[in-house]
């Protein structure tokens, strides 16, 4: 995996041409590298897997992001050609006229609601009053919000706090909050320490599980649809597999993240690996869009026949 700081210093590496042929994907006329931009959360360890399957004629360079924001960034200057963050990315983005697009899925869930393993919290309506990790802007605090309201609160009942998700753990062992609405590992951290509980796994709202998504520069698509072929369909059997294969996922995990294998274990049932993105995703991204404009974290709804384009996966679909 290239050093993020030697990447954004590199110069971008000159790819090959090639004529857009139906799928599977036409082979390169010589070694095409293509870019992919991967967040250091077990959400986004799919790239990980996807050297063994890449056709030959390609290679996929897994270039890891901090933060959802820095990943999204990346793809809109073309840093990288694709790359994975949360929905709430994608939508702030083309909401701002960003050339941001979502092209296929990337992991469900991997969210949770941890209070310290000692308090009286025990539901989403015990949180009132309490010092609440949220990190601003995340898919995560669009689905807190919504919970909240769907138990006739709001985040006036609450002391949100603005603590990362990495340090959110440490913040709940150390007792300056009561709990964290945080991203996987950290649940699954804080389950393995003994330092916290789930108080709630939070998909029952409309929005269900849907977090993290796959997305492209606008240009990409419409200049190099064939290495957008060629990429989706490698990220399908790599999440494919690594979801079949659970113990190999929690090795790659525990190998890629740094983390202890028994957090992982742990978080590695609360992660839902995809590649898929239809109608039920679509219609579940349009509410989400809709709850980040009652929020007021977007001033107007993006232009949704922009901002998604599925024709690749439902190709994909079609001969998978």
């Amino acid at each position: 995996m290239m050093n993020r700081r030697k990447f954004l210093a590199a110069t971008a590496a000159t790819t090959a041409s090639a004529t857009f042929l139906p799928m599977p994907y036409v082979k390169a006329q010589s070694n095409t590298t293509i870019r992919m931009g991967a967040l250091k959360l077990i959400h986004s360890i799919a790239p990980h897997f996807y050297e063994q399957f890449t056709p030959e004629g390609y290679t996929v360079e897994v270039i890891p992001f901090e933060s959802p924001t820095e990943g999204k960034n990346a793809v809109v200057t073309k840093s990288v050609d694709f790359g994975m963050f949360g929905i709430a990315a994608a939508t702030l983005g083309a909401a701002a006229g960003e050339p941001i697009v979502v092209i296929g899925g990337a992991c469900n869930k991997g969210m949770g609601v941890v209070a310290g393993k000692d308090s009286d919290i025990e539901s989403i309506a015990d949180l009132k009053g309490k010092r609440v990790a949220i990190w601003p802007g995340s898919t995560q605090e669009v689905f807190i919000l919504e919970r909240l309201r769907m138990e006739g609160m709001s985040i006036a009942d609450i002391t949100p706090l603005r603590i990362s998700f990495s340090e959110m753990h440490l913040a709940l062992a150390r007792g300056d909050i009561d709990a964290y609405v945080g991203a996987e590992p950290a649940p699954g951290v804080s389950l393995a320490s003994g330092v916290g509980k789930i108080v709630e796994y939070p998909y029952g709202t409309e929005m269900g599980a849907l977090n993290m998504i796959f997305g492209a520069h606008r240009d990409t698509l419409a200049e190099r649809p064939e290495i957008t072929s060629v990429i989706l369909d490698i990220h399908r059997q790599a999440s494919e597999f690594a979801m079949a294969n659970p113990s190999e996922l929690v090795e790659m995990a525990v190998m890629k993240l740094g983390q202890q294998r028994e957090a992982i274990e742990l978080s590695a049932p609360n992660v839902e690996l995809t590649w898929y993105f239809g109608e039920t995703e679509l219609t579940q991204s349009k509410t989400y869009a809709q709850h980040m404009l009652e929020l007021k974290q977007i001033q107007a709804l993006p232009d949704f026949a922009t901002l998604f384009d599925t024709r690749f996966v439902e190709e994909l679909k079609q001969r998978a």
